[in-house]
């Protein structure tokens, strides 16, 4: 039995059961008498729909039945959730109202995207399944298409929607425009720089599934699946798919093979297995495969961006203004219109003292699947067009990028610092981040490893870059607390995907009581354990579950010590507890908080204290906590090839108080590959002709490896969040949002000898080539 407290390194918890293969995901589950779906889906990235023949693929065997939308429509089946609440005020250009494009579970008339399900198949297998589908005959009309986000508001582009003219979904403003363009009338220079933010796709380990089930006695609807928020996809899945009260919803999930934002959004075959389960009164079960995720799941980035920064003579920074055409695919999910223009926004600004700002975003519709939250979901779009405006800057300036960026940063003494965006961030030593991340990856010796990859004929860059992000997110969370016999259950409405909650959460509790670490339990299973959940995004568990835990954890306690007055015939005020002990204050009078639980079990108790030992928490934060850092990344490139290594990167990061060192190891790492996937590998490609998504595989989407990534040497700069109880930040998504422009500042120190000023993403060995003056015909 062991103790292990806050701030302590300790072992993820779930380790051995999930690397012994002893985890149970969405597949590992199957009822007893389960049925098979498969979705059929467009083969078009825009047709209308003529006609959908299911005669002869019904009649194959083992085949339970093949619905379409008309069978959705019958059962009111409902569409996808609306706007989020802030849409409402926002209006087209011309100020009339906005549209909000429909989604349904189903297609019936047109398909808008590759991958667009027309039809649901349910059958005995899945291969019966799947083989029905191909003999679904479906006649399409096929339409012009437009997959560029950059293009779609062109002239003459093809109209995804009658009511979204020139497929111009919204534009929104945030800042003060007037200033900033006083701030750029007296600037003494102007940096520019255009950005594009590819689209990503996201790739989780584990791919989605769902698993509808209907109990005939209480007329409920139940899904298994892997998801992210069980909570509000349960009043998602009620209030706008099946239109009945959330209690006759169920959401259950177990583990999670990661998620990264785009597990929190309902999907279509969530509500086709339960529309299905309860037609047909039996489970069905629908698995992902790899390519039908290249097709289904939500999409992240797609940003086209004109960015300015404004300086004085001295280099000061006066006014920063940003333009960004944001695409959200052929159909909006509500975090896909949130995250380019609010949740971004934002922290435009950065770590950095800017008197005004001033963003433009407009959101365009495409032929593409849909965008969505992905890791980071809008910081790290933001924190990429600031930093390599400052290196751009930088460079115009003929200054030291350190220098310039040393210069504008926000001063300890400045906080609490309202941003130009009208943000407070509560706390920061941006300075300090820097001073150590330089310290830590040597950048005083880096001009000796230049010389030598030089001599090695490698051209060495170094780049530094300073990261910034509120969290995000359901603002309130609940968690209940409960002593048994022999262990204490956490009930939160956060869920874990890969993070190590249950340890965290263990640590926390068992700390709080002084028992032991294994005593705790955490439940995270089903939507019916709590009333309501927040779910786990935006690096929101940390500084709100947490919280609510600790607050439900204390109030059990209070509860306790009203039974343990009774137990021992004691004025409740006289009871103390410490280290897992009550005991009479001036006595010899103890009890041990699970004979406690024993004993109350038996005990006649007075009304007010029968029932469970349990308190219950719903907190609401504060306010936005505020993880930032610096990280170094430093590169060699092969002139002959192209080919970027990464030989170095370095991370001093801000989380504020940590709970675990070891797991925010953890996550930084793991965000740190994906960034760096993203600057140098990673690109969603549609051909622009026919719509088809070309990147449709690992074939020839290149995902990060073991080799792509040195060691990683990572430092804590524990500032705490003045916010929280437990002065928290959240470190989620740190790495997602320094890779990025940490790797393209040093590729781009290493080319600059060159004249190369500025790359797009994903910085391939071509695209380096090429701009190292290489050109494929002279090449041949």
């Amino acid at each position: 039995m062991t103790k292990y407290g806050v701030g302590q390194p300790v072992r993820r918890d779930e380790d051995p059961r999930l690397l012994t293969g002893r985890g149970r995901f969405t597949d590992d589950v199957t009822p007893r008498d389960t049925l098979y779906g498969y979705v059929l889906r467009s083969p078009h990235a825009h047709a209308e729909i003529v006609k959908i023949d299911t005669t002869e693929a019904a009649r194959l065997p083992g085949i339970s039945a093949i619905y379409t939308k008309a069978d959705l429509d019958a059962d009111n089946i409902g569409t996808f959730p609306g706007p989020p609440p802030f849409f409402a005020a926002l209006t087209r250009p011309d100020g009339s109202p906005l549209a909000y494009p429909p989604q349904h579970a189903l297609t019936g008339d047109r398909v808008r995207h590759v991958g667009d399900p027309v039809a649901f198949v349910v059958a005995a297998t899945a291969e019966q399944a799947r083989d029905a589908g191909e003999r679904v005959v479906v006649d399409y009309r096929a339409l012009p298409a437009i997959t560029d986000t950059a293009r779609a508001m062109e002239p003459g582009a093809p109209q995804l929607w009658p009511d979204v003219p020139n497929n111009y979904l919204f534009r929104a403003e945030l800042g003060d425009k007037a200033a900033v363009e006083q701030a750029f009338s007296r600037a003494a220079h102007i940096a520019k720089v255009d950005l594009v933010n590819q689209r990503l796709v996201q790739n989780a380990m584990e791919p989605r599934g769902a698993i509808g089930r209907y109990e005939t006695e209480t007329d409920t609807l139940e899904v298994y699946t892997c998801n992210q928020n069980r909570h509000l996809l349960r009043d998602w899945l009620a209030g706008a798919f099946f239109k009945c009260p959330k209690d006759r919803v169920r959401v259950l999930v177990d583990d999670v093979g990661g998620g990264f934002g785009y597990k929190t959004h309902p999907y279509h075959e969530q509500v086709l297995v339960m529309f299905a389960a309860r037609r047909l009164r039996r489970p069905v079960k629908w698995t992902s495969d790899r390519s039908e995720g290249f097709l289904s799941d939500l999409h992240g980035r797609d940003n086209v961006t004109h960015a300015e920064l404004a300086l004085a003579a001295d280099g000061r920074i006066l006014a920063l203004r940003v333009e960004t055409v944001a695409g959200i695919g052929a159909y909006s999910c509500s975090a896909g219109v949130a995250i380019p223009t609010q949740v971004g926004p934002q922290i435009q600004t950065g770590v950095y003292d800017v008197p005004a700002a001033h963003v433009e975003v407009k959101c365009v519709v495409t032929n593409t699947t849909p965008v969505g939250p992905y890791r980071g979901a809008g910081r790290p779009e933001a924190v990429y067009i600031m930093e390599r405006l400052v290196d751009v800057a930088a460079a115009d300036l003929g200054m030291d990028a350190t220098e310039l960026r040393r210069r504008n940063l926000i001063k300890p003494d400045q906080m609490p610092y309202r941003n130009a965006m009208g943000i407070t961030y509560d706390s920061g030593d941006f300075a300090t981040n820097m001073d150590m991340v330089m310290k830590l990856a040597d950048w005083r010796g880096f001009p000796a490893r230049r010389k030598s990859a030089a001599e090695r004929g490698k051209l060495a860059g170094i780049g530094l870059t300073f990261y910034l992000e509120t969290t995000a997110g359901n603002p309130t969370e609940s968690a209940q607390v409960e002593l048994n016999d022999d262990r204490v259950i956490v009930r939160v409405g956060t869920q874990p995907m890969g993070q190590g909650h249950d340890t965290s959460f263990k640590q926390i509790i068992a700390a709080e009581l002084g028992i032991d670490f294994e005593s705790v339990v955490i439940d995270t299973h089903s939507s019916d354990n709590l009333p309501s959940g927040g779910g786990s995004h935006g690096s929101r568990t940390s500084h709100i579950g947490s919280v609510a835990s600790l607050n439900a954890g204390r109030k059990m306690i209070e509860k306790a010590k009203l039974i343990a007055g009774e137990l021992m015939e004691a004025s409740a005020a006289d009871i103390e507890y410490d280290d897992g002990i009550f005991r009479v204050v001036g006595t010899d009078k103890r009890i041990g908080l699970f004979d406690l639980a024993r004993r109350a079990g038996t005990a006649k108790l007075p009304t007010e204290l029968a029932g469970a030992i349990a308190g219950d928490d719903t907190h609401t934060r504060e306010a936005w906590s505020f993880p930032n850092g610096c990280h170094v990344c430093e590169v060699e490139v092969d002139p002959d090839t192209g080919r970027v290594q990464v030989v170095g990167y370095s991370a001093v990061d801000d989380v504020g108080r940590p709970i675990n060192p070891l797991l925010i190891e953890g996550q930084v790492h793991g965000g740190v590959a994906q960034g760096v996937g993203q600057a140098l590998l990673e690109r969603t490609v549609y051909d622009a002709s026919s719509g088809q998504l070309v990147t449709a595989s690992f074939m020839d989407y290149t995902m990060p490896r073991a080799d792509d990534l040195p060691l990683l040497a990572l430092v804590l700069n524990v500032v705490p969040c003045t916010t929280n109880p437990l002065g928290v930040k959240g470190a989620g998504e740190a790495g997602a949002l320094a890779a990025p422009p940490t790797v393209v500042a040093a590729v781009c120190d290493a080319l600059k000898a060159r004249g190369v000023r500025h790359l797009d993403m994903p910085l391939t060995a071509e695209l380096v080539w090429r701009a190292l003056g290489n050109d494929v015909s002279r090449a041949a």
